[in-house]
């Protein structure tokens, strides 16, 4: 793709009138069409009759009555052939039944025969013909000649030698052509960079403007495109251009599409490639490709070079190599801290990449003077998130009355931009399912259904014992969370099969950034309800609540061993940030502590099932009375549990809103509800979930959270 380099002038300014030369367009090459043409007429001339010898084709018949006539003068046999050739004499030329049948070649010559035909039999015809000649008394010429086919003997032999020759020429061409490493280039051309320079005319343009929410993180990359824009506004005050940026964040939140916004509004060559375009079978072929690829940067510099996935090769080196022998990936990540800052100067080569394992990459890499800036790209809040619906409903056509994009951000905490993008999709997908000629609000409710929980399956087959069961399970979550503060708020229970789970209680979680103890046993009570519900009202629990009992695992081993928050174990922490523990085959503490945190993490556990126990034991009539509405309706939502329990008597947390961000219409988000549109199925995390046979799937309230995360993420 190096063929689409523009020619930028000096500070990126290129002037108004200059006309960049079109890329050429791939073509067949002349010489080879020159010589398809050469090769039809050669074999023409030496195979066939020349280039038409202009010989009209007549029968046996027609010549011997021709002949009986004495119109012909010479007749030619041409043995190997097996033809002959007839010429008209001059009288018979005048006759009106041979004028205009001859001589219409293409290209007449003096000697061209007027007739042809093939005769069959040799000696057969040199009879018929004699036999004529002796009866009539004619004296027509009767020669025998041989064509000579040397040339079309030698163009026959060598003929498929020059056909392999040509496709394997052709072949070779293909593998070696491209800078870029196309499909072919991979023999010849296997140490040159897979980079695809992006061409600011001919490929989809992507603008700041279509990236909403990452305030931070644009604001960031902004500055760098600014400095390659205008440089004396920073060189001025001796600053230099960043080197590298680092973008780190969770998958789907939009890493790789603030590199697409960075390569339309620079005016700056730009280079884009995965990790993985550098890994190859063959040694040396990483390292090769690293170098050829800061060259290309440095001849079009002032230039941008965006690596996706740079884990792929910026793993930590010598974390993995047990065998010790040659690993080719160090090889290429040696070369690449080379090229960002090694003995060489690479002035005005910015390195933009992007990963969501930063916690895997080597600390060379990650230091200052190759990525002098980490930005961090967090998953959106609810004031991104109705920005990111705005962008991903505009090529949705036709959109109801009642969407609200701030009412969809509030459904979908801790969804990522990619989430959004695929409600937004899904919902239309829905809506054209259903016949519907516009988008409306439930067909977003659904999408989000769908997404999260999966298709829902309304005919699978159960007992009416294990329905019962899984209404009572779901009910048990739906009252233990209802009666707890710090829970959750739950917006719908339903018993309908989705995916693999055969129930779940959904829920409207807090954005909390932190999460204090109360809260966090909150949730964990509220989990274990469903098992405490069978157990109160069959006297028996099942598998069901595998999940569940996943989730208060991860939960209580986290407080114990990661945050602190065990009064026996104290404020220690066994958490390593860096990811060195996942490469160490011992633990980090004794197996006298070891024995104390299982004895804990059991301890807190059964006291929140024994704690869901009391709390519906105290309230079994309303239980009972929850349980026969779910069995019966399937779905019940807000309204339905504000009928039996009334309205939950705990005050919501007041929010917030950034003092930059407090305008007009952004001072109303401090006075209105998390949850205002009980009316609604609507929630996204799924709290809990009967399991089929050994089946489990169960949502936390808040695994798509990154601060409400069991285990924190390792960034």
């Amino acid at each position: 793709m190096a063929n689409k380099t523009s020619n930028t002038p000096p500070k990126n300014r290129t002037p108004k009138n200059s006309k960049k030369p079109n890329p050429k367009k791939p073509g067949y090459n002349l010489y080879v069409i020159i010589g398809i043409v050469v090769l039809f007429f050669g074999l023409q001339f030496f195979v066939g009759n020349g280039f038409g010898s202009g010989a009209k084709d007549i029968s046996i018949a027609q010549f011997e009555s021709y002949l009986k006539d004495g119109d012909f003068k010479k007749v030619v046999i041409i043995k190997n052939a097996g033809r002959a050739e007839v010429y008209l004499s001059n009288e018979a030329k005048s006759q009106p039944e041979h004028k205009g049948k001859s001589n219409d070649n293409v290209f007449p010559g003096a000697n061209s025969p007027d007739y042809q035909f093939e005769f069959g039999d040799l000696q057969l015809f040199e009879k018929n013909v004699k036999d004529i000649k002796d009866e009539y008394n004619l004296e027509t010429e009767v020669n025998f000649d041989k064509e000579d086919t040397l040339f079309s003997d030698i163009l026959i032999t060598l003929l498929p030698f020059v056909l392999i020759i040509g496709i394997w020429i052709f072949i070779m061409r293909r593998m070696s052509g491209g800078a870029g490493g196309g499909p072919g280039g991979q023999i010849f051309n296997i140490g040159k960079s897979k980079a695809k320079l992006f061409d600011e005319k001919t490929d989809i343009k992507t603008s700041f403007k279509d990236v909403a929410g990452l305030e931070g993180a644009k604001e960031e990359v902004q500055e760098i495109v600014d400095f390659l824009k205008f440089p004396e506004k920073y060189t001025n005050l001796g600053g230099k251009i960043p080197k590298g940026a680092l973008l780190v964040g969770p998958p789907g939140t939009g890493k790789t599409l603030l590199a697409r916004a960075v390569a339309g509004e620079a005016n700056v060559p730009f280079f884009s490639l995965s990790g993985s375009d550098f890994v190859e079978m063959f040694v040396g072929v990483g390292a090769s490709r690293v170098r050829d690829l800061f060259k290309q940067a440095k001849e079009k510099s002032p230039s941008i070079i965006f690596i996706d996935e740079i884990d792929a090769i910026g793993r930590s080196r010598g974390k993995s190599n047990f065998s010790g022998s040659n690993d080719e990936r160090e090889n290429t990540l040696n070369q690449l801290l080379t090229e960002m800052d090694g003995f060489g100067n690479n002035a005005n080569v910015i390195v933009l990449a992007a990963t969501n394992r930063a916690d895997v990459l080597d600390k060379a890499l990650m230091r200052a003077g190759r990525f002098d800036r980490q930005i961090y790209v967090d998953l959106p809040d609810i004031r991104e998130r109705k920005e990111i619906f705005e962008v991903h409903l505009r090529p949705l056509k036709k959109i109801g009355s009642d969407i609200d994009t701030e009412f969809l951000a509030k459904q979908t905490p801790g969804f990522s931009g990619a989430d959004i993008a695929n409600v937004c999709n899904e919902s239309a997908l829905i809506a054209a399912r259903k016949g519907n000629k516009q988008v409306t609000r439930q067909d977003f409710l659904d999408a989000v259904d769908r997404i999260i929980g999966g298709l829902e399956k309304k005919n699978k087959i159960m007992t009416l014992e294990e329905k019962k069961a899984i209404a009572y399970h779901e009910a048990g979550h739906a009252t233990v969370s209802w009666l707890l503060e710090h829970a959750a708020p739950l917006v719908k229970v339903t018993i309908v099969p989705r995916g693999q789970s055969l129930g779940a209680a959904w829920y409207l979680p807090e954005e909390r950034l932190i999460v204090r103890t109360e809260q966090m046993l909150d949730e964990m009570c509220a989990a274990m309800g469903g098992r405490a519900a069978e157990k109160i009202i069959f006297n028996k629990i099942s598998t069901g609540a595998l999940s569940d009992l996943e989730k208060v695992t991860k939960q209580a081993k986290a407080m114990v061993t990661i945050y602190g928050l065990n009064d026996k174990v104290g404020n220690l922490t066994y958490y390593d940030s860096s990811g060195q523990a996942d490469y160490n085959f011992t633990k980090p503490y004794s197996e006298k502590t070891s024995e104390i945190i299982d004895k804990e993490i059991s301890k807190m556990i059964e006291k929140q099932y024994q704690r869901a126990l009391y709390i519906l034991q105290k309230n079994k009539d309303k239980l009972e009375k929850l349980a026969n509405l779910l069995f019966e309706k399937e779905v019940i939502f807000k309204d339905d549990m504000e009928d039996i329990f009334g309205k939950r008597p705990f005050k919501k947390p007041e929010m917030i809103t950034p003092k930059h961000k407090q305008n007009g219409q952004d001072k109303s988000e401090n006075k209105k509800s998390l949850d205002n549109h009980s009316e609604n199925n609507s929630d996204p995390k799924k709290s809990s979930a009967n399991t089929d046979e050994n089946s489990v799937v169960k949502s936390d309230d808040n695994s798509d959270k990154p601060k409400d995360k069991e285990i924190p993420k390792k960034n």
